[in-house]
């Protein structure tokens, strides 16, 4: 199993996947790859060493990196801040939607997106992370309102998952405490 993530969130994921799950996952960063790496025999990957990992998506986008992992990587891959990984006009994100479109292609890999920012507005930019799910996501009608598009809404729907804090503050019949938010102008 790897974790992608963005740097500042690598150790938080780290103790929640010890917390909760009892899995010791080692962190692959900039400031500590070289330690995981004299652990490595000759010729073989610190993804082929430690099967559970979390990664640096600011580490592991660049070609030289990007590659050793897409040749190891782990069956279940688990990317979180998605949304910085779709399309857009930036080097960096196009990096990063370089390498979790190839990690997407492989069919029997298990991969799951996690973002609080599904769609900022930029429709491309939906569409391009709509595509990790399945490749024709990207060429659904713009407008997917409407009886002719029902078959579109449940496709997706099947790969989609949406939740709001209403639909998840009565959770497991217990209650979440959300705070009210309370606006208000001034002058």
């Amino acid at each position: 199993m790897a974790v992608l993530c963005p740097p500042h969130l690598a150790e938080q994921w780290q103790s929640e996947l010890r917390d909760k799950f009892h899995i010791d996952a080692e962190l692959v960063t900039s400031g500590n790859v070289s330690r995981l790496e004299r652990d490595c025999s000759l010729g073989e990957s610190i993804f082929e060493r430690y099967p559970h990992v979390i990664v640096s998506l600011d580490y592991i986008k660049s070609d030289r990196r990007r590659d050793d992992f897409l040749r190891t990587c782990p069956e279940l891959v688990i990317v979180d801040e998605a949304h910085t990984c779709a399309f857009g006009e930036e080097k960096g994100r196009q990096l990063r939607h370089k390498l979790v479109s190839s990690l997407a292609e492989d069919p029997d890999r298990q991969m799951i997106f996690v973002t609080a920012t599904p769609h900022s507005g930029k429709e491309r930019t939906f569409r391009s992370l709509l595509s990790f799910l399945k490749k024709e996501f990207a060429d659904l009608p713009e407008d997917l309102a409407g009886k002719a598009n029902e078959f579109h809404r449940r496709h997706l729907a099947a790969h989609f998952v949406q939740r709001r804090r209403a639909d998840i503050s009565h959770y497991l019949n217990t209650t979440t405490d959300f705070p009210e938010r309370k606006e208000k102008e001034t002058t």
